[in-house]
């Protein structure tokens, strides 16, 4: 179905520069989240016809749209966020390309294209409509693309009260792309039966398992001296990051595994010969493996350690977010509505786990279990990022039909 505001609404939010800052201190970590969430979402969250709106001291702008029948037995949430990734966000010009017809999409004078040889999913999109970046910025489809489609859903259902929906519960929040947008989310405040992220990719797209994550931080303390005079007295610290990550399992990269292989992933290595740094972040669907994921970093410094005669090796790890199937597959009701839903709707779902998390991964384990559903962005988190306008409107068609879904 069409819907008259979705676009318009859409290229409203992603001109509004709502990046994250993983160094900040305060929640939400930006004052842009917080003049978005305040002078653009929560005015517009009550003109669409939300009740109770209000903003958390988390972060997250909240509203509800009351049941219209009783015979609905559950209440229902939808949570996207506001921030955007670490990629230039200041001054999105997005473009819309109306009825593509294949060719390639010169963004703006950048110099760059989308063309489908290096993005084959482009040929999904025919005669679709199109809103990209102009090549400077990134789109910001993730997940503005998701706060308007549930904006957008309860617009639709405010202006047609003969539509019989459950109570719908709102939140849009901060911080997502840096891992914590949903550490202070307030359960008991949303208080609904399960809820959505709408915050997936392509068409179809359902999603109830991610990674288990943690983050590492290694610091290496070496001893500099001269090297005409280094023979057994010299101990590289930037030598032993290398060796370190040398012992790690060559194949469990990002870049070499797919599907449920997990891995570890090498952010950041820094430092001099007399002290050096390295980030990893450790991922695995498999609860047993993560654990083994994470022993195996701390086997290789303690038997470094014990080689070098001295804590020269100190390590940090920190568990980030797990597995929310571990939660869902209690009771699979939000998946098997959601894929009914789509059925009826002609949309082939999509049920495929998660390489990353969202924050339905931390709010499932607090008590809400909260799937993902699409939300159309491709190629995101830079200047290649797209999205499709008309899976857009499925996903406000997705949204209606689970809400009015009787269950």
């Amino acid at each position: 179905m069409k819907y008259e505001h979705l676009l318009e609404r859409f290229l409203t939010y992603v001109k509004v520069n709502t990046r994250s800052d993983e160094t900040s201190t305060t929640t939400p970590s930006t004052q842009s989240q917080v003049d978005f969430a305040q002078n653009i979402l929560l005015p517009e969250m009550e003109r669409v016809g939300l009740k109770d709106v209000h903003y958390l001291p988390n972060g997250f702008a909240v509203g509800t749209l009351p049941a219209t029948d009783s015979r609905f037995k559950h209440k229902i949430g939808f949570i996207s966020h506001m921030d955007t990734a670490d990629f230039n966000a200041q001054g999105v010009a997005p473009q819309v390309i109306e009825n593509y017809d294949g060719s390639p999409i010169p963004l703006g004078t950048s110099g760059y294209e989308l063309n489908s040889k290096d993005f084959p999913n482009l040929g999904n999109y025919l005669g679709q409509t199109l809103i990209t970046t102009d090549g400077t910025t990134l789109l910001g489809a993730d997940d503005k693309s998701g706060i308007a489609e549930i904006m957008t859903a309860i617009e639709y259902l405010s202006a047609h009260p003969e539509i019989p929906h459950c109570e719908i519960r709102v939140g849009f929040g901060p911080d997502e792309e840096i891992g914590i947008g949903a550490d202070q989310f307030d359960v008991e405040d949303f208080n609904v039966d399960f809820a959505y992220t709408v915050d997936g990719g392509p068409l179809g797209e359902l999603q109830y398992e991610t990674f288990s994550a943690a983050s590492a931080e290694l610091t290496f303390h070496g001893r500099n001296v001269h090297p005409g005079t280094a023979k057994d007295q010299m101990i590289n610290a930037l030598q032993l990051a290398i060796d370190f990550h040398s012992q790690l399992p060559a194949t469990d990269r990002p870049e070499l595994t797919e599907d449920y292989q997990g891995f570890y992933h090498l952010l950041k290595l820094e430092g001099t010969v007399e002290k050096a740094s390295a980030s990893y972040i450790i991922r695995d669907f498999d609860e047993a493996n993560f654990d083994k994921r994470k022993a195996l970093i701390e086997q290789i410094a303690s038997q470094m350690n014990k080689e070098l005669g001295d804590e020269r090796i100190l390590i940090t790890l920190k568990d980030q977010y797990y597995n929310m199937r571990q939660v869902i597959e209690k009771d699979m009701t939000p998946i098997e509505i959601a894929k009914e839903v789509m059925e009826k709707l002609d949309i082939k779902p999509i049920i495929e786990p998660i390489r990353g998390g969202t924050d339905g991964s931390k709010i499932s384990f607090m008590g809400i279990p909260t799937p993902n559903l699409f939300a159309g962005g491709e190629n995101m988190h830079g200047r290649f990022e797209y999205v499709s306008l008309q899976t857009m409107e499925r996903a406000v068609d997705t949204i209606v039909g689970i809400v009015s879904h009787i269950n």
